[in-house]
């Protein structure tokens, strides 16, 4: 039998391996076989510490919540909150980017989860990416809900719009229409910070 230290050192390999994954693609579907294979170890041992791709899916994403953004903007006391909310849904975009990186991002999408009906594991995959970004945004508002520039019961709601305007924006990058200007994208972010916080005064350019 091994021993639990090795018992250990398998299971975290294993999430490894499933969130460099998600990384790389997070359209990834995590398929035991697919998973096993980069963590090197059997199917056997991954269907061990994760008996479903759902509980697998579930402690990756749990895992990828706590891990905090270095240097994160929304730290940065010295700067308005508004400011620094801006500069954290700035970083959002920049991982995606733009051109074909963008319409490889929306394209991986597409086909896993809109060209066609995504199977039960598919669709617990795509909600809990969608549930880990939407928690990202909400922790971005809690600190700004802790200092009183936000209501703290606006956070949940703020999140979820905020969500939906970044992923507007991303759609947009992503389609072979005019080019967006820089000075565009930004003159909508400043309008979703100021709808978030109403009260902070945010220069709409």
């Amino acid at each position: 039998m091994p021993r639990q230290s090795e018992q250990h050192g398998t299971r975290d390999r294993i999430l490894i391996a499933a969130a460099t994954m998600l990384g790389e693609d997070p359209t990834a579907r995590l398929s035991v076989r697919g998973v096993a294979e980069r963590a090197g170890v059997s199917t056997g041992s991954l269907r061990h510490f994760f008996p479903t791709q759902r509980l697998l899916i579930d402690t990756v994403v749990a895992g990828l919540d706590t891990v905090e953004i270095p240097d994160d903007p929304i730290h940065d006391t010295k700067r308005a909150p508004t400011d620094r909310l801006l500069a954290c849904l700035r970083l959002v975009l920049e991982q995606v980017g733009t051109g074909e990186r963008a319409r490889a991002h929306m394209r991986r999408i597409f086909e896993a989860y809109i060209l066609s009906s995504p199977t039960g594991d598919e669709a617990v995959a795509y909600l809990a990416l969608e549930r880990l970004g939407r928690r990202r945004i909400e922790r971005w508002l809690a600190v700004l809900a802790d200092e009183g520039a936000i209501a703290t019961g606006d956070v949940g709601s703020g999140a979820r719009f905020l969500l939906t305007v970044l992923n507007g924006l991303l759609t947009e990058r992503a389609l072979p229409a005019e080019p967006l200007h820089p000075d565009v994208e930004e003159h909508t972010l400043r309008i979703a910070v100021h709808a978030v916080i109403p009260d902070a005064p945010v220069t709409i350019r």
